[in-house]
């Protein structure tokens, strides 16, 4: 199965691209980046041919495609796709406004091409067994739970909001959305959202308090913040807690890592040892494609976060809950 990526704007496009090379079912064949000098770069690390045109890789007998461009772009490069008919993997968040993502899912859907958001919290191990017990109700109804998705402040076009379409409640908020939808099999029905900028001077936020509320009744906190200093270990975090009837349960997605004190870089870095999972969302992206299913991770799904983060904006400027 042949596979390209359009861009490697997201840090992201790294992962999977040596997701592609150690699944045996695929190859990145071709890479398009309108950074020509970062095209290249990649091209070469990767031995794909590198396209500054990107209508003529899409020409090409790819069968699908990564997009990884800025959060701005997901919208133009995904209609391009669909149109030359190629199954899409698209980087989270699906698109900066609603009407985007709409359009985007009309275009895969009139063309008969498979579109997935990436989301690939979902291929923790520990996340998946948290919904397992979960959904086995060892832990009784859920009455609320408390979340972080925390991380280092990324820079560059992240920060740049005509690009981002906003900073860490766009970064981070649609991770712990999915990831709860996908476990609950429910709904957000209300937000309540303030978000700031104090760490750093950018123009977009960088820090926040969310409280959902579910269609069952549970609320939800996350904190989706770039809070994670320079020197901290890893990029930052995702955990869970949830609290029930009948006990609570904590999960840390990255607690499964290796300190290694590293002394070239002059840092102490943790590197998590369980099942990749960008890796995961690789392989059952080209699962999905070549047994041409239904994506794990649909549009739909990367459409409902993306209603969450919106109304998340427009309650922090309302200064007051805003419903669904």
């Amino acid at each position: 199965m042949k596979i390209g990526i359009i861009s490697f704007a997201h840090m992201h496009a790294l992962s999977y691209a040596s997701a592609l090379q150690k699944n045996s079912h695929s190859e990145l064949t071709c890479i398009w980046d309108n950074d020509r000098q970062r095209g290249h770069e990649m091209a070469n690390k990767y031995q794909a041919t590198y396209y500054d045109d990107l209508d003529q890789m899409l020409e090409t007998d790819i069968d699908a495609v990564i997009i990884c461009s800025e959060n701005v772009h997901h919208k133009q490069h995904v209609i391009l796709a669909a149109n030359a008919k190629k199954h899409i993997l698209c980087e989270k968040p699906i698109a900066t406004e609603v009407e985007d993502a709409q359009e985007m899912m009309a275009a895969c859907k009139n063309n008969d091409v498979i579109l997935q958001v990436a989301f690939p919290v979902r291929f923790a191990p520990t996340i998946q067994e948290m919904k397992q017990i979960i959904r086995e109700k060892r832990i009784g109804d859920i009455l609320a739970i408390r979340t972080t998705n925390h991380g280092q402040m990324p820079g560059g076009w992240f920060v740049d909001p005509t690009l981002s379409g906003g900073g860490c409640a766009t970064d981070h908020i649609v991770h712990i959305v999915d990831v709860l939808r996908w476990i609950l099999h429910d709904e957000v029905n209300d937000v309540y959202a303030a978000f700031d900028t104090r760490f750093y001077d950018i123009p977009v936020e960088d820090c926040g308090q969310v409280i959902l509320t579910l269609e069952s009744g549970v609320v939800v906190t996350i904190d989706p913040s770039w809070s994670r200093p320079k020197t901290f270990p890893t990029w930052g975090d995702v955990t869970l807690e949830f609290f029930g009837e009948n006990g609570s349960l904590k999960v840390d997605a990255l607690k499964q890592h290796v300190t290694y004190y590293n002394d070239i870089n002059q840092r102490v870095e943790e590197i998590v040892y369980t099942d990749d999972m960008d890796e995961g969302l690789i392989n059952d992206f080209i699962d999905c494609v070549q047994q041409q299913r239904k994506p794990f991770i649909t549009g739909e799904d990367g459409l409902k976060t993306l209603e969450v983060v919106k109304a998340c904006y427009r309650s922090n400027q309302l200064k007051q809950k805003v419903a669904l």
